[in-house]
C-alpha cells in the first residue's frame, strides 16, 4: 500500500496572482484574486510526490459562517486533468518532484468575501485534509461573464483602479474641482469593506442568505448605500448640516476616504461625525471600487430634494423679498451620489449600464435610509416604475421650480420669471484625466426635443409639458469676472425692458449667505429701489455692493452667498424674479515637491498659503494624506497667528511606496478660512 501523501506547504503566489489579477496592492500578506478568472497555487509534498493514478485530490471552498453548497457559499470540486472555466475547478499545469503547480478557477457569479481554501487527499482507503489558506474574491470588470464588466481599459483603470480623484462643487456658475483620496487599497481598506459587510442589518439577521447574495452587484450596491450612513445600523458616517461640528469633523475637512474607514473601524464600528453628500458618495465610491465593482462620483448642480413626489418645489416670498420660512423641499446648490457600472438581469434589456446609488440619508426606501441601484437610462427615459427608487432621482434632475409672491390678502401671485433650472452641468471626472466630464446628457434629453417631451409624459410631469410664458420685460443676476474670500464686490440686476412702453417699477436686491443644501444665513446686502424707471426696449444695470464685513462672520464652509432680485410692478400685479449662487474663490494652495520622486526614496513637500483676508488667521493647520506617498494621514499645526497677507509653509516628508502617478490632496483650516484644499500631481519613478 502507498504512504500516505504529505503535503509540506502551499505557496498561493502572491506576486504573480497579483499581477494578473490586477491586485498587487491588496497582495501583500492575503491572496486577492477575481472572480471568473484562474488563479495559481503552488503544493510541495514530502516524502513522496502526487501520483494521478494512486491518488485522489479534492477540493474545498468555503465563505461566511455558514457555509452552503444550495447557497452558493461551499464547493468541492476534484482535480481534474483539464482546465474548466465558469466553475470551481482545479486542474495540473506542471509537476516537478514533489512540487506540483494548480491552476483553479473560480464561476464569474461566485459570492464575493473571505473564503477559506481546503484539501482532501486520499491513497485508497487512506485520507488526510489541509488548510491551503485563506483568499479573498471580488468582483471582476475584467471577465465578460461577470455583471460589472467593462469593455474599456481605461475605463477599468479609471473606476476601479484609480486611488484619486476629483468631486466637484461650487455652483452652476462657478464649478470647483476638490481633490480626493479614495484609497481602495491602502493598508486594512479590503478589510474594513468587508467588516462593513458583516455589520450590515440583512447579514445580522440571515447570514447565510446575505453571503450567498453577495454574488450579485445590485444588492451589494444597495447594502453599501445603506451601511456609509448609520441612520438604520452602525453605518459609517453620521450627517450633519446645521454648521455645528465642534464635537467632530466639519464634512469639509475631510480629503479622502481612508481616514473615515480606519477611525470607524478602530472606534468598534461607532460612527464617525460627520458626513454631507460629497463624503458620503466618495465614501462609498471608495467601498465599492475596493470590491470591483466600477463605480464614480457624480454631482448634479441645482438638485431638487422633492419629498412627496410631486416632481414641484415651491418657494414663496413676500413683498420684501424675503423668503417666506426654510422647508424640508428644496434645491440644494448641488448634491453628489455615486454611479456603478453593473448589468440588471431583474430588469428589461436596455437598463444596463451606470446605475445611481445614493448614500446621502434623505428619504427611505423599503424601509431603510439607501437609495439606489436605479439605472440612469431609466432617468433619461422617464420610465418611474424601474427599481430602485427611480422617482426620487429624477426628480433631483427634472423636477419643476415655482415661485410665489405673498399679497397683502393672503392670496398667491406666480412670479412669471424664474431664472432656476433643476439638473444641470452633471458633473463627474474625466477618464484619464484630470478634468470634468459634463454627463448631463446621461440623465436628460436636449431641453424643447421631442425625446424630453416624451420622457416628461412617460414620468407624468405635467408642470414641465405647460407651455412657458415670456413675458416683455426679464432680469437676471450678473457678476464679475471672479470674487476671492476677503474681498469687496459688486453684483448686478441686469434688466432688459423689450417692450414698447415704460414701465415704473420697485427693485428690491437681496444678498444671504447659503449652505450648500440650501438653508439661508443672515443678509449680508440689500437694495431697495422704489421707482426704477423702464424705458422702451432699454437695459439697465442695477449694482448691488458686498462687504466682507458683512460676510465674514457667517459664511458657511459652502462659501456661498445667494443673490435675488425681485421686480415688482403693482400696477400690473406682475413680479419678476431672479437669483443667482455666488461662490467665493479659497486662495491657492501651493505645493513644491523637494527631492526626486523614486520609489522607496524620502521626498519631502512643501505647502504654502498666503493670507488673503484683511485679519490674522488663528488656528491654522494643514492636512496632507496620499495613496502611495505616505502611511497614513498627517496633520501640521501652524504657530499663531498668520498676519493679512503673510504666506504660510509647512513641510512633510513623504516615502514613494509604488511606482506612478500619485496625487498629494492638502486641506488647510483656520478660524476665518476653512476647506481650502490643493492637490499636486507626482510621478514616482523606479528606485
Amino acid at each position: 500500500m502507498a504512504e500516505d501523501l504529505v503535503l509540506k506547504k502551499c505557496d498561493l503566489e502572491l506576486e504573480v496572482n497579483g499581477h494578473d489579477h490586477h491586485t498587487a496592492d491588496l497582495c501583500r500578506e492575503r491572496l486577492v484574486v477575481r472572480r471568473g478568472q484562474p488563479f495559481w497555487l503552488t503544493l510541495y509534498f514530502e516524502g513522496r510526490s502526487y501520483e494521478a493514478s494512486t491518488d485522489s485530490l479534492t477540493f474545498s471552498v468555503v465563505t461566511g459562517p455558514a457555509p452552503s453548497e444550495t447557497a452558493g457559499t461551499k464547493a468541492r470540486f476534484p482535480l481534474s486533468s483539464a482546465v474548466e472555466e465558469g466553475a470551481w475547478a482545479a486542474a495540473v499545469l506542471d509537476q516537478q518532484d514533489g512540487v506540483v503547480s494548480l491552476q483553479l478557477s473560480t464561476p464569474a457569479n461566485a459570492p464575493i468575501g473571505l473564503y477559506r481554501l481546503s484539501l482532501e487527499a486520499s491513497t485508497g482507503y487512506q485520507g488526510s485534509s489541509f488548510v491551503l489558506g485563506h483568499f479573498t474574491l471580488l468582483f471582476n470588470t475584467w471577465c465578460p461573464a461577470d455583471a460589472v464588466y467593462l469593455d474599456s481599459e481605461e475605463e477599468r483603470q479609471e473606476y476601479v483602479l484609480t486611488q484619486q480623484g476629483f468631486i466637484y462643487q461650487g455652483s452652476v456658475k462657478c464649478i470647483k474641482s476638490i481633490p480626493w483620496n479614495f484609497g481602495q487599497f491602502e493598508d486594512g481598506i479590503l478589510d474594513i469593506c468587508l467588516t462593513l459587510l458583516d455589520m450590515n442589518p440583512k447579514f445580522l439577521k440571515d447570514a447565510c442568505r446575505d453571503c450567498s447574495r453577495r454574488s450579485n452587484p445590485v444588492y451589494l450596491g444597495r447594502v453599501v448605500s445603506a451601511m456609509v450612513n448609520c441612520n438604520d445600523d452602525q453605518g459609517v458616517l453620521l450627517g450633519r448640516w446645521d454648521n455645528n461640528y465642534k464635537d467632530g469633523m466639519s464634512p469639509m475637512f475631510w480629503i479622502g476616504s481612508v481616514d473615515i474607514l480606519r477611525r470607524w473601524k478602530t472606534s468598534g464600528c461607532q460612527r464617525v461625525k460627520y458626513g454631507q453628500c460629497w463624503v458620503f458618495a466618495a465614501v462609498a465610491c471608495t467601498v465599492l471600487r475596493c470590491l470591483g465593482i466600477p463605480t464614480r462620483v457624480v454631482t448634479n448642480f441645482n438638485s431638487a430634494h422633492d419629498q412627496n413626489s410631486n416632481l414641484l418645489i415651491e418657494y414663496v416670498y413676500n413683498k420684501f423679498g424675503e423668503i417666506q420660512k426654510d422647508k424640508s423641499e428644496m434645491i440644494w446648490n448641488y448634491h453628489c451620489w455615486a454611479e456603478s457600472w453593473m448589468s440588471r438581469p431583474d430588469l428589461q434589456p436596455g437598463y444596463e449600464g451606470w446605475q445611481a446609488l445614493d448614500p446621502t440619508p434623505q428619504e427611505k426606501s423599503e424601509g431603510t435610509y439607501c437609495c439606489g441601484p436605479v439605472p440612469v437610462r431609466a432617468i433619461k427615459e422617464g420610465d418611474l416604475s424601474i427599481k430602485y427608487d427611480a422617482p426620487f432621482v429624477f426628480a433631483e434632475v427634472n423636477a419643476d421650480v415655482v415661485n410665489w409672491i405673498l399679497q397683502d390678502d393672503g392670496s398667491l401671485c406666480k412670479s412669471t420669471n424664474n431664472s432656476q433650472t433643476v439638473g444641470m452641468k452633471i458633473s463627474t471626472k474625466s477618464v484619464g484625466r484630470d478634468e470634468r466630464e459634463d454627463i448631463t446628457h446621461n440623465y436628460k434629453y436636449p431641453e424643447g426635443s421631442l425625446e424630453e417631451r416624451e420622457a416628461f409624459k412617460r414620468a407624468n410631469h405635467l408642470n414641465k409639458l405647460t407651455e412657458k410664458v415670456e413675458t416683455g420685460v426679464a432680469m437676471r443676476i450678473r457678476v464679475g469676472q471672479s470674487m476671492n474670500m476677503g474681498s469687496d464686490f459688486d453684483v448686478f440686476a441686469y434688466i432688459t425692458n423689450n417692450t414698447a412702453k415704460s414701465h415704473t417699477c420697485r427693485l428690491l436686491l437681496h444678498a444671504r449667505t447659503v449652505s450648500y443644501n440650501g438653508v439661508l444665513g443672515p443678509e449680508c446686502g440689500i437694495k431697495d429701489l422704489l421707482n426704477l424707471s423702464l424705458e422702451p426696449l432699454s437695459e439697465k444695470s442695477i449694482p448691488l455692493r458686498i462687504l466682507y464685513e458683512k460676510y465674514c462672520e457667517c459664511l458657511t464652509e459652502s462659501n456661498l452667498i445667494k443673490v435675488w432680485g425681485l421686480l415688482m410692478e403693482p400696477d400690473a400685479n406682475s413680479y419678476l424674479l431672479a437669483e443667482r449662487d455666488i461662490y467665493l474663490e479659497n486662495p491657492e494652495i501651493k505645493i513644491r515637491i523637494l527631492g526626486e520622486p523614486k520609489q522607496n526614496r524620502k521626498l519631502m513637500a512643501e505647502a504654502s498659503l498666503r493670507n488673503p483676508l484683511p485679519t490674522p488667521l488663528l488656528g491654522c493647520t494643514f492636512t496632507m494624506e496620499g495613496a502611495g506617498l505616505m502611511e497614513e494621514q498627517k496633520i501640521m499645526d501652524v504657530p499663531d497667528p498668520v498676519a493679512a497677507g503673510e504666506e504660510v509653509k509647512v513641510r512633510v516628508d513623504l516615502l514613494p511606496c509604488h511606482v506612478g502617478r500619485h496625487k498629494l490632496v492638502v486641506n488647510f483650516e483656520s478660524d476665518k478660512l476653512k476647506a481650502v484644499k490643493g492637490f499636486r500631481n507626482i510621478i514616482i519613478g523606479p528606485a
